[in-house]
């Protein structure tokens, strides 16, 4: 099971109490995942359509729960390999389907006394703050989906509506989620990229299995990252090191060459042949054998002195 389909099924399993947070969850359902047919006389019909059979469980309780009718279910055997069956859910019955429709908010009455759908989160839908979650929860298990932690940080939830998008927003920012808008073949994509708020929306709608497992795999990538950070910064200082004491060695060479160590300051002297003798030690293993001790920063103070005498003869060599 993906990481995304055991959230959806986290989700499915928390209580339905409410009728208003089983309201708010359902008109998302509704309204991103449901087909509405017209026909004369004002009359309604719907119906809704998942892969997840938990989910349209869920849905059918909720509606059981609210309205106290049958629902019709179907499953869709799809024979293309690697896709779900899809599972329809019916309101067949005209005046059930716009009860319902109504209560939802999915449609209303305009000022032509017209039966129109409402485009976008009705206000009073989502006054309290547990129909807020609620109403996420149904928006994320109709038309969710979450990627993979392992590989990448990324939520998102489709809509064919740009209004319905922005305000799918501004319910997020509530939750201090920074949900942002993306068009993708003719639909609107709010998500989320950052983990902090996938992290965030995990929690306000209930799926707090799947937060401790983000959070899991969360922490060890970070504790890898840093791992590698600090392996590639110790890389990085002994690739340093290592030159300078290269760089370092053909110099005093050179200088040799040239004019001979004999011909350098007592302590210069004894600081290049310390350093041609000893190649592999550090700056401090240096200063602890010179004759007094001297510190880090005084034999670095050192060999940059040999390094622009080196300099000096080559370009008196060169003239």
């Amino acid at each position: 099971m993906s990481f995304s389909s055991a959230a959806k099924s986290e989700l499915c399993r928390i209580p339905l109490k409410d009728s208003c947070c089983m309201l708010a969850e359902l008109a998302a359902f509704i309204y991103l995942n449901g087909a509405i047919l017209f026909s004369g006389n004002r009359k309604v019909r719907f119906y809704l359509t998942t892969e997840n059979v938990s989910a349209a469980r869920r849905v059918l309780i909720i509606i059981k729960n609210l309205y106290s009718i049958n629902v019709g279910i179907y499953v869709r055997k799809n024979r293309r390999l690697r896709k779900n069956n899809a599972y329809i859910l019916s309101v067949p019955q005209p005046a059930q389907a716009g009860r319902i429709l109504r209560d939802t908010h999915v449609l209303y009455t305009n000022e032509s006394n017209s039966i129109d759908i409402y485009t976008g989160i009705y206000p009073q839908l989502v006054e309290k703050e547990c129909c807020k979650r609620a109403y996420l929860r149904g928006a994320f298990l109709s038309a969710g989906s979450i990627s993979d932690p392992k590989r990448s940080y990324h939520l998102e939830i489709t809509t064919r509506n740009r209004k319905y998008a922005t305000e799918l927003t501004r319910l997020m920012l509530f939750f201090d989620m920074r949900g942002k808008i993306i068009e993708r073949k003719g639909n609107y994509v709010v998500y989320l990229k950052e983990s902090e708020d996938i992290v965030n929306f995990l929690n306000v709608v209930g799926a707090h299995g799947a937060l401790l497992e983000l959070e899991n795999i969360r922490i060890r990538k970070d504790m890898r990252n840093s791992i590698n950070r600090l392996v590639n910064c110790e890389t990085a200082n002994l690739a340093k090191t290592v030159n300078a004491a290269v760089r370092h060695i053909e110099n005093i060479k050179y200088i040799d060459e040239c004019i001979g160590l004999n011909k350098l300051t007592p302590s210069l002297r004894e600081t290049a042949e310390l350093r041609l003798k000893y190649s592999d030690a550090s700056l401090k293993e240096l200063g602890e054998m010179l004759v007094p001790p001297v510190g880090k920063s005084g034999v670095n103070h050192r060999l940059r002195k040999l390094d622009r005498i080196a300099d000096e003869l080559r370009r008196k060599g060169e003239i």
